[in-house]
């Protein structure tokens, strides 16, 4: 058994790979490597979850992997959980949580030296408000519908090859690869009719349960706040991202792309919603060293409508401020535009991400795990 064990928790709407595309792209490669350079050998366990399933729920189906993947057999345990993931964990972590029947989580709990969130919603996020809206419940009803009739799948079995045939043809426009070439290699064109086929079960996993919707609101949390508590000996930490402000930008090469104007136009939209803070439920205020730490690491004021597109920058605070990356929500987690590979950047922030701030977001965690001995 392997004396230490790394999980990787996903966060809302998350999984570990669907066709050839994986959440955590290239983080256990570059965070194993980060380990070892500071002698340590560990094995990383990405973890699978149930996508919008409430946060308990979550946390009970990351005890069960625990248990699969030998961790009551490991002298240590680490967490690293990315958005909803960090959540998830720290519910595993409180003292006294009843989650599942019998003593695994706390064993579980006395032998975890680490538990560090990035870009996690702590504090909540106004985009979930969205989802508890008649357009974002109509939103998931579609996706229900699609993953469980037949005439639903045949629906989007159809327009990934339509999807697929317009990259190919978008080829003869541009050379330059882009998001729509990226999904249609590692997802579009690996879809099948057959309901086993991964992406029914995950969009199956999305129509069963819708919990964390609510809970992920500003309002949700604060309850959340109120009944999770930190456990003792554990080393809490947090990677935190942000972005400028979008601004439009049309150059004569973008218009070439037609796939990623749009995409930059939802990023629009969504930073814009998480940049609108909760007026009864205010993010908590950072000691004044926190906040010369991001404003010197961000290279601009964080404030309360600051945000990665996902999630305010002020609400991902928790425990010891690890790293500051300038970086959107999946920047973090390998999807960036220079990361190359079979990824691709779905949320094009602008943010100017490179691998050398993947490494050094990933360095960072490391050297947390190895500060826990």
């Amino acid at each position: 058994m392997a004396k230490r064990i790394v999980f990787l928790g996903p966060g809302f709407f998350g999984f570990t790979s669907v066709g050839a595309v994986s959440y955590f792209e290239d983080v256990e490669h570059v965070l194993r490597r980060a380990l070892l350079r500071r002698g340590l050998r560990a094995r990383i366990v990405r973890c699978t979850t149930q996508p919008t399933a409430s946060i308990p729920r979550r946390a009970g189906e990351l005890r069960r992997q625990v248990i699969r993947r030998g961790g009551l057999a490991a002298e240590e345990l680490h967490f690293v959980g990315h958005s909803t993931g960090g959540l998830d964990v720290r519910v595993l972590l409180t003292p006294g949580v009843r989650i599942s029947e019998g003593d695994s989580g706390e064993r579980i709990a006395r032998r975890t030296k680490t538990a560090i969130s990035v870009a996690t919603p702590h504090h909540g996020t106004p985009l979930a408000n969205h989802f508890v809206t008649v357009q974002g419940q109509t939103l998931l009803l579609v996706l229900s519908a699609l993953a469980t009739s037949g005439q639903g799948r045949g629906t989007i079995l159809a327009a990934a090859k339509a999807i697929a045939m317009t990259a190919r043809l978008d080829d003869w426009i541009s050379d330059e690869e882009g998001p729509l070439d990226r999904l249609a290699a590692g997802l579009l064109r690996r879809i099948r009719f057959d309901r086993r086929d991964p992406v029914w079960n995950y969009l199956g996993e999305i129509e069963r349960d819708q919990g964390a919707v609510l809970q992920l609101t500003p309002e949700g949390i604060d309850l959340f706040d109120a009944a999770v508590a930190d456990r003792d000996g554990v080393d809490y930490g947090c990677v935190v991202a942000a972005v400028p402000k979008p601004r439009v930008e049309l150059t004569a090469k973008s218009l070439l792309r037609p796939d990623t104007i749009a995409l930059r136009a939802l990023f629009r939209l969504l930073h814009g919603l998480a940049a609108r803070p909760h007026p009864r439920y205010p993010y908590p205020m950072p000691a004044a060293s926190t906040q010369r730490l991001l404003d010197r690491a961000l290279r601009f004021r964080v404030t309360p409508n600051v945000n990665d597109g996902i999630v305010p920058t002020l609400s991902q605070l928790h425990g010891r401020v690890l790293h500051v990356a300038r970086a959107d929500h999946l920047d973090v987690v390998g999807h960036y535009t220079l990361a190359g590979g079979r990824t691709a950047d779905w949320l094009p922030s602008g943010a100017g991400f490179t691998p050398e701030a993947f490494e050094a977001t990933w360095e960072a965690v490391a050297a947390a795990i190895a500060g826990a001995h």
